[in-house]
């Protein structure tokens, strides 16, 4: 007679936001590792290069300036997609709000959320961008150091933006929430690597 043993459930342990906020409080996480809460799971990040470091300051600096007193640019902070999500984007327009000090930003308060990505970018065109869209994040944008261009997704629908539109190197880029502000990706786009 022969017996087939049954093997155990496996079942991953999930966090919550409130836990891995606690893990980052008690020393659990460390400051210098780059991770972010995605669906539950813990994801360690590439490290930043120096492209992606240009990318973003450069579009620190293009962004703040026009828009003072009408949004806030948050440059690689969290916002809570929902109880199991809390990633840290490159760059995001936050409508403004006086209590970010007590309560954390959240899908509705988003304007604009970028990711620069360059190792990142599978991930960023895949499992983030039906993250960002199933919370209802009304605008994303994947600059592409690989190709030099900015891919815009709007209009989410389920874990889908149902409008997506590439603009070139030499092109130009506006955010629909401030159709006054045309940015030229020369001016925040290091030069593709042939």
């Amino acid at each position: 007679m022969t017996t087939t043993a049954t093997r155990p459930q496996i079942q991953r342990r999930l966090f919550t936001v409130a836990e891995y906020m606690a893990m980052g409080e008690a020393g659990i996480l460390h400051e210098d590792e780059h991770v972010e809460l995605l669906a539950g799971e813990i994801i360690q990040m590439a490290a930043i290069g120096n492209r992606h470091l240009f990318c973003t300051d450069a579009l620190t600096t293009l962004l703040v300036p026009p828009l003072v007193g009408r949004a806030i640019v948050r440059v690689q902070g969290s916002i809570q997609l929902d109880e199991y999500g809390m990633p840290e984007p490159d760059v995001v327009l936050l409508r403004p709000r006086p209590d970010y000090h007590a309560e954390t930003a959240t899908p509705e308060d988003v304007l604009l959320l970028i990711e620069v990505a360059d190792s990142s970018l599978e991930y960023d065109y895949g499992p983030k961008s039906e993250f960002y869209a199933a919370a209802g994040i009304p605008e994303f944008w994947i600059a592409n150091l690989r190709t030099g261009e900015v891919e815009a997704r709007t209009d989410p629908v389920g874990t889908a933006y149902t409008t997506v539109r590439t603009f070139p190197a030499d092109g130009a880029i506006t955010p629909q929430a401030f159709p006054d502000v045309t940015l030229e990706l020369r001016e925040f786009m290091p030069p593709a690597i042939p």
